[in-house]
């Protein structure tokens, strides 16, 4: 996959009215501080155009990425953080739940977890909240170059079995520093695109 043009095309707050795109979209969801601005900007060879933020939390809209004129990355707000109050973070998770509602072209939702721990209350029910909305979320395990590459199989095991998720659950290592995983996440998307295109046609 190859990323030539990159547009942060239209960002929605709490009272935006979202887009209806007819261009695939591939979300990105995870914790305020698993690395998801880090992620993006991987993916999209950038370096700053997600904004990353030494204070999580900051990502408090749906910021929809075009790439290529082909596909939007949709970032979806950060949960889970402390300081945010609950009124707040039951706003965002309306925004995730009426995204999620609302799009037609959403092909996939990527679930991001820190690899160093177990995944949390709120990742499990993040992952399981994800399947009742009817996608099946394919997990990056962000952070691996901060574990010994002996740890690896370990620390996957424990996400596997922390979620309760089958084998057929895509798992993918990554690391933004050393971007480890990045081409199995680009094979991914770019199945769900070529799919998209064989429904259309």
């Amino acid at each position: 996959m190859v990323i030539k043009n990159v547009n942060l095309e239209t960002v929605c707050g709490i009272t935006s009215k979202l887009p209806q795109n007819t261009l695939p979209e591939v979300a990105f969801a995870g914790k305020s501080n698993v690395g998801k601005s880090s992620l993006i900007n991987a993916l999209m060879n950038r370096k700053a155009l997600a904004r990353t933020s030494a204070q999580p939390g900051k990502t408090q809209t749906i910021n929809y990425y075009n790439i290529n004129d082909e596909l939007y990355f949709v970032d979806l707000p950060g949960y889970g953080f402390a300081k945010v109050s609950r009124e707040v973070q039951a706003k965002w998770g309306k925004m995730i739940e009426g995204y999620l509602h609302t799009s037609k072209t959403l092909q996939a939702v990527f679930l991001l977890l820190d690899i160093r721990h177990e995944p949390s209350g709120n990742d499990v029910e993040m992952y399981h909240w994800i399947l009742e909305n009817g996608y099946s979320p394919i997990i990056i395990a962000t952070k691996a170059d901060k574990i010994k590459r002996s740890q690896l199989a370990h620390q996957l095991k424990v996400i596997r079995e922390t979620l309760r998720c089958g084998k057929e659950t895509v798992l993918i290592p990554f690391s933004s520093e050393t971007k480890q995983g990045r081409e199995e996440i680009y094979e991914v998307i770019e199945k769900l695109i070529n799919r998209t295109g064989e429904e259309e046609t």
